[in-house]
């Protein structure tokens, strides 16, 4: 999940400008492949559209990707020029290929420095994910973005925090037999900040950018494979191959594109 041009989108509502596309190609260590990730935010008198497309591309497969998940976020704010202009309502749809569609409703605030170079949005929603038990059916974010950090003209620091309730059972392996784990998990945790630097700004391509992430997760599966049967268990929904029960460390190195 990758929010980090939602800071920007929010900076240019409030400006009102009305477009922003990026692409980012990822190279994953942990799961060694790479990553396409197409973003896209829009704003117009009624509130703003964003969303983003995470395409893998397994080193091992040179035929074609393999997978994608996509988020499409729409805020609504007819009230933009009264005292209540930092609250929006918020609709979001997640899913892609082996992920469960999820549909998210609620509200975000958004908080900003003077120069607007530092921008910072909460949002609390409803999220009702299709097929999945829930206890509790609620998702907190945080996004963050900082231009300039420490005075460095081009670094940008942004990123994203989630926290959402969902029922996990993990796949586990006892004297070579697969089967389900009765042990449970309610929350899942995941994080990923990433740090740019604007180094096309040295040679007339200010449009150019090279950094990276480190995704950080806890109880979130990291990879999926459909209808999967293993010894005598028929497992008849897709499950988790690479699974992440606990806490993850995944960092990635990349460049950035701004159209």
């Amino acid at each position: 999940m990758k929010k980090q041009l939602f800071f920007a989108a929010l900076l240019m509502a409030t400006l009102g400008l009305r477009a922003q596309v990026n692409i980012q190609e990822m190279y994953d260590f942990n799961r060694g492949h790479l990553t396409t990730t197409l973003e896209m935010f829009k704003s117009d008198k009624w509130g703003s559209t964003f969303f983003f497309n995470d395409i893998y591309h397994p080193t091992d497969n040179v035929f074609a990707p393999t997978g994608y998940y996509t988020e499409i976020a729409r805020s609504l704010n007819f009230w933009k020029d009264t005292k209540l202009g930092a609250f929006s309502l918020h609709v979001e749809w997640n899913g892609g290929q082996f992920a469960n569609n999820a549909w998210l409703f609620g509200c975000e605030y958004f908080l900003h420095s003077s120069d607007f170079k530092n921008t910072f949005t909460f949002e609390l929603m409803y999220k009702s994910i299709k097929e999945t038990d829930q206890d509790i059916p609620l998702q907190f974010t945080f996004v963050w973005g900082m231009e300039d950090l420490l005075g460095v003209k081009g670094l940008v620091f942004s990123g994203f925090f989630d926290v959402w309730g969902e029922n996990q059972t993990w796949i586990v392996e006892d004297d070579n037999i697969i089967g389900w784990d009765t042990e449970q998990t309610k929350w899942v945790v995941l994080t990923e900040p990433q740090l740019w630097y604007n180094i096309g700004q040295h040679f007339g391509c200010e449009n150019l950018f090279v950094g990276g992430e480190l995704e950080i997760a806890y109880n979130f599966a990291g990879g999926w494979k459909a209808f999967e049967q293993v010894g005598k268990y028929s497992l008849t929904r897709s499950v988790p191959t690479n699974v992440n029960k606990g806490l993850t460390v995944a960092p990635c190195l990349g460049i950035k594109w701004n159209f």
